[in-house]
Order: structure tokens, then C-alpha cells, then sequence
């Protein structure tokens, strides 16, 4: 009876290190995918998106009236800083 209970002593060692690095890999997966969806989640807040094509980035909507405004300035300061030869 001793011999044959010594002699499943290995492979209950051996089950319980599988069961404890199922638990472990089990945990980094579950840490791994919890950050992925927290990141998305963010990166959608802010308009960016990863596919499988690659980034998609959204842009903000510019009217016209300010887009040309800033545009203009721009440029008239950089003709008032200009040096004239």
C-alpha cells in the first residue's frame, strides 16, 4: 500500500505545478486583455482606431471661415518678419 501511494506522489506533484501554471497564464491573459480593451476604449475617446489594416485617426470638422482666418495670419506674420533686400 506505502509503494503505491509513493508512487502517485509524482504525479500529484506533477498536477498541481499544471494546475498552478494554468493559473498563472490564466492571469497574465486575462491582465493582457483587460489593458488592451482599457487602451482602445481611450484611444476611441480621442478618435483613433487600430484595424487590422492599420490606424484609422479621425479628424476634427475645421469650418472654412477659421481654417483660412489662421491661415492668413500665419502668413502675415511671417511677412512682418521677413527682411526686405
Amino acid at each position: 500500500m506505502a509503494t503505491s501511494l509513493s508512487n502517485l506522489v509524482p504525479v500529484f506533484v506533477l498536477l498541481l505545478f499544471v494546475l498552478a501554471a494554468a493559473g498563472v497564464g490564466y492571469a497574465v491573459y486575462s491582465v493582457a486583455a483587460s489593458v488592451a480593451d482599457t487602451t482602445s476604449k481611450k484611444m476611441e475617446r480621442k478618435h483613433v482606431v487600430l484595424t487590422k489594416e492599420g490606424m484609422r485617426v479621425g479628424v476634427r470638422e475645421v469650418a472654412r471661415e477659421g481654417y483660412v482666418d489662421r491661415t492668413q495670419k500665419h502668413a502675415t506674420k511671417a511677412g512682418g518678419h521677413a527682411k526686405a533686400k
